[in-house]
């Protein structure tokens, strides 16, 4: 998917430079962002999966830094180019020159928990191999560690199981994963939707350009820092609850009394709102990636961006009249905060538990005390052995 998207962001972004019209421009840039996010959403599944528990946070949402910083620069990138064809001939190169380095397996493989959840056991057995020779460990070693992974690998490749390809549909038949994710797809909705309220409060009249615009790239710094320094002191579901009862908070006293708050007062509360928004929607797409299961973890993440993305949608939407329709946006969205606030409270928590592989494994993932101890982490992220005796009773059965 990483492979593909780069490719077709390149072509698209190629042919974008030499677009001779501008209906032919808005449809390949359409397509050239569709494939910009396949590319984002294959980058963070994959850092996901190849992290242990305790560095699952720093490598998903510490790496999310650089996308800020690119966010920053390309305003500058767009002044020194003074031309929009160079620009996206430079963005096609940017592409391109990642392909070049990221395209081959060797650089960048296949992701082996999903290879093994899914029964592609062969590629997998490269993969490791591959993995554990360049970390400089021998897998036929006689020593217990490092000859764990080749025992494991061999009871799987016991039965020699057929491989198993799933659909995002199969949700339907769960009992617990598809509800979490349909709250963690609300959440990223109201806090994507939310924060033209507190944009229209800090620009009143028509905004410029670049206020909103580093405004809302310096609060996602400010955010993600935030989010590193507390996530895994207090928990996923916890800190959740907090970003969304502070976005809510601070979006129902704007709307109930911003004519009779001071000036400094409605735009702190507009700063504070737009900066937990911006943690409930980093958080909640960490928090979907944690509990959707190995075997459709990509397409349930996938299913909760593009709700974030849709919410986005309102901003435009509100100005379309002339912000005749701001109020009614904001006190609908407002609504949805708060009843976003109590669904948050039925999420279970992933703070360092092991990825789930299958359906079953992510319909285990229950509701848990909101205060509790630091659960026992697991450094075992690809073979548990819990996942090696389901595996091997399933070939006995067969």
């Amino acid at each position: 998917m990483f492979v593909a998207s780069l490719v077709l962001a390149t072509g698209l972004g190629a042919g974008e430079a030499l677009a001779a019209s501008f209906p032919a421009l808005l449809a390949l840039r359409l397509f050239h962002g569709g494939a910009l996010a396949g590319a984002f959403l294959a980058l963070y599944v994959a850092r996901l999966e190849l992290c242990d528990p305790p560095h699952r946070l720093m490598f998903c949402i510490g790496a999310g830094l650089f996308s800020v910083v690119g966010t920053l620069l390309l305003p500058g990138l767009a002044l020194l180019a003074q031309d929009w064809h160079l620009l996206q001939g430079l963005s096609a190169l940017a592409t391109g020159l990642l392909l070049l380095f990221w395209g081959f397996p060797a650089l960048f493989p296949e992701s082996p928990r999903w290879l093994l959840a899914t029964g592609q056991l062969a590629r997998a057995r490269k993969i490791l191999w591959h993995l554990a020779e360049a970390s400089g460990m021998d897998p036929e070693d006689s020593t217990e560690e490092e000859s764990s992974l080749a025992t494991e690998l061999d009871v799987l490749f016991a039965g020699s199981p057929q491989p198993r390809y799933h659909w995002v549909l199969e949700l339907w038949h769960t009992h617990i994963t598809w509800k979490n994710g349909l709250i963690l797809g609300f959440s990223s909705l109201v806090s994507g939707g939310i924060r033209a309220s507190f944009l229209h409060r800090l620009f009143p009249h028509e905004p410029t350009f670049y206020g909103p615009y580093f405004l809302a790239a310096g609060l996602e710094v400010v955010a993600t820092i935030f989010l590193l320094l507390t996530v895994d002191h207090w928990g996923r579901r916890l800190i959740l609850l907090l970003g969304t009862l502070v976005m809510g908070l601070a979006s129902l006293l704007l709307l109930a009394g911003a004519q009779y708050l001071p000036g400094w007062t409605v735009l702190s509360l507009s700063v504070l709102g737009l900066l937990a928004s911006q943690a409930v929607s980093i958080l909640s797409s960490l928090f979907a990636a944690e509990i959707f299961p190995t075997v459709i973890r990509g397409a349930g993440l996938g299913l909760v961006l593009g709700a974030g993305f849709l919410g986005q949608v309102a901003a435009p939407l509100a100005d379309a009249h002339g912000r005749r329709g701001f109020f009614l946006q904001h006190v609908v969205f407002t609504s949805f905060a708060i009843l976003a606030l109590l669904c948050v409270l039925l999420l279970p928590e992933s703070r360092g538990r092991r990825l789930p592989q299958s359906l079953q494994d992510a319909d285990c993932l229950r509701r848990s005390p909101l205060l509790r101890g630091h659960p026992c982490q697991d450094h075992l992220p690809l073979l548990p052995s819990s996942h090696c005796r389901a595996q091997t009773q399933l070939v006995q059965e067969g």
